[in-house]
């Protein structure tokens, strides 16, 4: 059985939004979970899997915006 790039792609995705989920740092759950989630996105809309690819573009959006308040807020405390 031979596995096509496209669901290799899947696989790593999910793997690395596990694998952000083990972050104890929140800055480091967001970027990984950023990186998981773009590259979900990006495979649900490869696959045509519209809901898939939208909701992942949408956790995408939110890791962003916390990742700006959260180095904004450093900003202002160092």
């Amino acid at each position: 059985m031979e596995i096509n790039w496209l669901e290799w792609l899947g696989y790593l995705a999910s793997l690395i939004v596990l694998v952000s989920l083990l972050m104890s740092s929140i800055v480091k759950l967001r970027w990984i979970n950023l990186l998981g989630s773009s590259l979900f996105s990006l495979y649900g809309f490869m696959i045509g899997a519209l809901p898939v690819g939208f909701m992942n573009l949408g956790i995408v959006f939110i890791n962003i915006y916390y990742l700006i308040q959260i180095y904004r807020t450093n900003e202002i405390h160092n």
